[in-house]
């Protein structure tokens, strides 16, 4: 009998492709219909709103409070909310910090806190006392000027060591010009900034942002809504509303012409570019759809021009994405970016017109627009498995003034938008003769190349700036090499000034060892050698050894993540290169080590030595230490340059040691403190088998 059904189904299907008529594009069939649960809401007398979204097939429960306010400038105070954020969360009036985190931790539940948004999620047996100690630390928070000094610190420091970022550079930049610096959007910190921002400050921002007349409280979660909206009213009903805040603020432009805004950072091995304008955008707007479908085929991901174009075609970066913002309170942004190899900044700069520029006057082809609709479809079918969804969708409706059919409706819109949208939209947003170019980057090496960049014809002008958005004259980067200096008298002065070979020739063997973090995650660095040509380099990530390099003599071995590998010739080679203790001592005797010229490393003059075709070495001009060194090297295809950077020189039996040692490979960048260097003790054959 199952045979027979199968043939049956068979004859019919193999019947039913006979008759397609396969000359003309079969019509898209109707946008499936899309039924939303509605959530319950209510609103207590100060204004806070409550949106309850009752899922019952797992025993948890999630809480989220935003504060929809319009952007607020800080000015002078900049740094207060970043700091009133992070006091929050710290206890309460009524609770001290170590009995919140204890409760929170024995309950197994999350809280997090910012200037303007808490939540807290966990098991819904714990559903009121979770919801009672968010509340108490968000409308109660224990400020204290014990805690606000440690946050403070800890941001000064953070923003200290972004000051090496080109990243960080080129946000800045983007933001102060775009906006202005005297736009909220286009504030910054500053260490010197933050360092002025007082407790009271800090209490202050609070007090005029974290107001309940503009906030919404999302409940997602195993609960009952009678139930929950009772402790929510008696958790938050005593949260006094503040006064409205303003949104008048002076209205930014966009350029008259497109231009390049750059900003020079002589330690970059890559330039951050960014390819950006002002754009006036509502989720409200009859053009959201059109405009989500036109910047998904330009920059929206691995399927993208720009990456198809940057990173595909021309080799010249990881990646290359465009987005765009939508706001209701003011102006936002369209930005198409990438990081580039330091040679291809030019060439990136008219690779990334050139795409914006297409767009806009060709129209995209019916391929593009129908995988450009089918990412979105399928995102948007798969955010409704989760009941997050629906809530987030109830508080977009409320927060951004939208139609209550407007998710309904949501799939109907996308595959509305047609070709002819597409370039229209891309007209008027994207606007490559009216753009802003933010570049980060090596000024000494991509500068003569980015003054003749020309678009249609047209040199781009080049404006100069520095980290904190001031104009500035244009950089002098050549700078003339002393008389009598030579790669001998580099290396010297080095030795000279880490102790002299005397000292030198004492150390049979060091040890150094050293923490770091990777996106929050704690790393341990250690690092052995002894003057018998022996060489440890290891990585762990909580005890478990995630790369790790070894040379005994001739033996070597290089092990990454599980995999062990035996070098080649030429790797062991430079590997016993720098096993040396000191391995400048037998650099002085290399006669293929050049002195190049001087650049300016970090606010330093330092002499660049070519130690090879692919390694450079950079030494202070004025204190003789070595500040970086960088190797070229080749991967996939692909050229990047590898970064060290040393710094924090302090004295360890009677030799001077870097105790800061950062790493970086492409975007990722990796800062290690050495806490502790010993000369002579902590090692043994053994380390090296």
């Amino acid at each position: 009998m199952k045979k027979l059904i199968l043939s049956l189904l068979l004859t019919c299907s193999l019947g039913a492709v006979a008759q397609v008529d396969r000359s003309t594009q079969p019509k898209a069939g109707p946008a499936p219909e899309i039924n939303l649960t509605e959530p319950q809401t209510f609103k207590l007398k100060n204004g806070l709103q409550v949106i309850v979204v009752e899922n019952h097939k797992l025993p948890r429960v999630s809480y989220t409070l935003t504060l929809d306010n319009p952007p607020i400038a800080e000015g002078e105070k900049t740094g207060a909310a970043t700091l009133s954020g992070a006091l929050l969360g710290k206890g309460s009036t009524s609770i001290s910090k170590d009995d919140y985190n204890e409760e929170v931790d024995y309950m197994g539940a999350r809280v997090n806190f910012g200037s303007q948004y808490a939540s807290a999620s966990g098991l819904s047996q714990y559903a009121n006392r979770i919801l009672e100690l968010l509340a108490d630390a968000a409308i109660n928070p224990n400020f204290t000027q014990e805690e606000f000094a440690k946050e403070q610190k800890l941001l000064i420091e953070g923003l200290k060591t972004n000051e090496k970022s080109v990243e960080a550079a080129a946000s800045t930049l983007s933001r102060a010009l775009l906006y202005g610096k005297d736009h909220p959007k286009g504030e910054f910190e500053t260490p010197e900034g933050v360092e002025k921002v007082t407790l009271a400050d800090a209490k202050a921002f609070y007090d005029k942002a974290f107001i309940p007349n503009n906030a919404y409280l999302v409940v997602v979660g195993d609960v009952d809504f009678k139930d929950i909206k009772k402790e929510i009213t008696k958790n938050f009903e005593d949260w006094k509303p503040g006064a409205a805040l303003s949104n008048e603020y002076k209205t930014p432009e966009n350029v008259a012409t497109t231009e390049i805004n750059f900003v020079d950072m002589p330690n970059a091995v890559q330039s951050q570019v960014i390819v950006e304008n002002l754009v006036d955008l509502k989720m409200s707007d009859p053009d959201y759809f059109p405009v989500l479908m036109a910047n998904q085929i330009l920059g929206g991901g691995g399927e993208g021009r720009l990456f198809l174009n940057l990173r595909e075609d021309k080799g010249y970066t990881y990646g290359a994405y465009s987005g765009i913002g939508n706001d209701k309170y003011g102006k936002t942004t369209f930005s198409a970016s990438a990081s580039v190899r330091n040679m291809v900044t030019d060439s990136s700069v008219v690779a990334f017109l050139e795409e914006i520029d297409r767009i806009r006057q060709e129209p995209v082809s019916e391929k593009d627009l129908k995988n450009a609709k089918a990412k979105y479809v399928g995102s948007f079918v798969r955010s409704l498995e989760q009941p997050a969804t629906v809530a987030r969708f109830a508080l977009n409706i409320e927060t951004e003034n939208l139609p209550k059919d407007f998710y309904q409706n949501y799939l109907s819109k996308i595959n509305a938008v047609t070709l002819e949208d597409v370039q229209r939209v891309a007209k008027k947003y994207f606007l490559a003769d009216n753009a802003r170019i933010i570049i980060a980057g090596k000024g000494s090496e991509v500068i003569e190349n980015l003054e003749k960049v020309q678009f249609k014809g047209k040199t781009i002008p080049v404006k100069y700036y520095d980290k904190e958005a001031n104009a500035v004259e244009k950089p002098t980067f050549e700078i003339a090499v002393p008389e009598g200096v030579t790669a001998t008298t580099v290396l010297e002065n080095y030795i000279k000034a880490i102790g002299g070979k005397e000292a030198i020739a004492n150390a049979n063997a060091i040890t150094m060892l050293g923490e770091g973090s990777v996106q929050g995650t704690p790393l341990k660095l250690t690092i052995k050698k002894t003057d018998k040509g022996q060489f440890l380099q290891e990585i762990s990530v909580m005890g478990n050894v995630m790369s790790k390099q070894v040379l005994n003599g001739d033996k070597a071995s290089i092990s990454a993540q599980g995999q062990t590998m035996t070098p080649n010739e030429e790797q062991i080679a430079e590997l016993k290169k720098g096993a040396a203790i000191i391995p400048e001592l037998d650099m002085i005797n290399d006669e293929t080590i050049a002195l190049s010229k001087i650049e300016n490393v970090d606010g330093q003059n330092a002499y660049v030595l070519n130690l090879s075709d692919s390694k450079k070495a950079f030494y202070a001009v004025e204190s003789g230490l070595k500040l970086k060194e960088e190797t070229t090297r080749e991967m996939q295809g692909q050229s990047f340059v590898q970064t060290v950077t040393y710094g924090d020189y302090k004295p360890v039996q009677g030799i001077m040691f870097p105790h800061k040692l950062g790493q970086s490979m492409g975007p990722q960048n990796i800062e290690f403190t050495f806490s502790e260097i010993k000369v002579n003790e902590g090692v043994s054959d053994a380390d090296f088998q």
